[in-house]
């Protein structure tokens, strides 16, 4: 999202707004910057756990001072241009930041390579970890419930598309994290017996990530005519969640 593609949220065209209406309040040109931002939450929760838990043995041994750069960086505001006004005067925009983190992370898997920093991958910590992760999610499709229950314009609610594709970077980054969850956390898997599960948490995200409307449209859960985009998204993320917490009660036992 910062080496292969523009950090929409930071562009000053995309800060300027249409007419200085600000993008994030029309129906256009918000959808990639809503989809950065999703991914942007599955990431920074993810770089809390490894700095907090993952990275280090039990919570006695010292963070590891890359893992903890790169939660820091990752922590950085997602609007910053290369000038602000509050303070007024030149910035580091948002992209250096993010880069600087993925430096970071990268030079902690190259030590972790050569055994030189740590990787917990016990069972608890993977409990926990898809436990953040269940939260986060059922933190964003109670969003997903509160607009589309009181704002059920149909294809004139103007920010649902906001709402969906955020939904869609979340799970399109949770997705391939737990690609890496399942690899790194294969000994557990095996030990609790976890791969059926595992597999249809899998199938799960995938059944999400295919909802790729042309136009989202947010109507009336009982219309006939319109569709209700935002509903469908959340069904998927509460079967991905509902998968999650079953995984982490087997993982408990």
């Amino acid at each position: 999202n910062v080496n292969q593609n523009a950090w929409i949220s930071s562009m000053i065209l995309y800060k300027l707004g249409l007419f200085g209406i600000d993008w994030d309040h029309t129906p256009f040109m918000d959808n990639k910057a809503s989809f950065q931002r999703g991914i942007n939450q599955a990431v920074r929760r993810t770089s809390t756990e490894l700095a907090d838990n993952l990275g280090r043995v039990r919570t006695t041994s010292q963070i590891d001072t890359d893992l903890q750069d790169a939660r820091g960086n990752l922590q950085f505001d997602e609007e910053t241009w290369y000038f602000g006004l509050n303070p007024f005067g030149p910035k580091t925009p948002t992209p250096s930041y993010y880069r600087g983190a993925v430096r970071k992370l990268r030079s902690f898997n190259a030590r972790l390579a050569t055994c030189q920093a740590t990787f917990d991958a016990r069972a608890d910590n993977l409990k926990q970890y898809i436990d953040r992760i269940s939260s986060d999610i059922g933190s964003t499709s109670a969003i997903l419930k509160e607009r589309a229950e009181n704002h059920n314009n149909g294809w004139f609610d103007f920010r649902a598309d906001d709402r969906f594709w955020f939904s869609y970077g979340q799970l399109y980054a949770y997705y391939g994290l737990m690609k890496g969850a399942q690899a790194d956390f294969e000994d557990v898997i095996k030990e609790k017996h976890l791969q059926n599960l595992w597999d249809t948490m899998d199938a799960q995200f995938v059944s999400a990530l295919r909802i790729r409307p042309l136009i989202i449209a947010n109507g009336r859960e009982d219309g006939w005519l319109l569709p209700n985009h935002l509903t469908t998204i959340g069904f998927y993320m509460l079967r991905v969640r509902s998968n999650m917490i079953e995984i982490s009660n087997v993982i408990a036992q």
